[in-house]
């Protein structure tokens, strides 16, 4: 009974992974801790120096008080500068993966769309323009018999 079900299993588990959801999720997966790296810089290197100029340069260190006395870990304290470089970073990932992968991929599927209907608009064309040809050749047989094999 066990043996029936073993190959049954690992059908169903090798089409799983086969779908195109899973696989699409596996390279978000990669791409996007590949991209991380990138963006973690980009914020560190650019984003926060410019932020530096106005104040500190760690996002982290902007915090607001709720309590009266806010010293050290003392204290109620709203750490919004960390909330504000993940939006940030998100943001910037969000940016590069969209005009560097999904508009990009979105063209090539829209071209690819077009070469498939203009084949298909061309082979129907063809099929057509054959079957109209293969029309007037019997048309021109008919008349060439004469009018008393046109009954037929």
């Amino acid at each position: 009974m066990s043996k029936e079900k073993d190959p049954s299993v690992w059908q169903g588990f090798k089409a799983f992974l086969m779908r195109g959801n899973v696989v699409d999720l596996a390279v978000a997966v990669v791409v996007g801790a590949a991209f991380s790296n990138i963006v973690n810089s980009v914020v560190k290197g650019v984003i926060s120096p410019v932020v530096g100029a106005i104040g500190t340069k760690n996002l982290d260190h902007y915090s607001s008080c709720l309590s009266t006395t806010c010293k050290g870990d003392q204290g109620i304290q709203i750490m919004w500068g960390s909330v504000l470089g993940a939006t940030l970073q998100f943001l910037i990932t969000a940016a590069v993966v969209y005009f560097l992968m999904v508009l990009p991929m979105a063209r090539f599927l829209a071209r690819q769309e077009a070469r498939r209907k203009a084949r298909e608009s061309t082979h129907e064309v063809v099929e057509v323009t054959e079957l109209q040809v293969l029309k007037e050749i019997r048309d021109e047989l008919v008349a060439q018999r004469g009018p008393e094999h046109a009954a037929r």
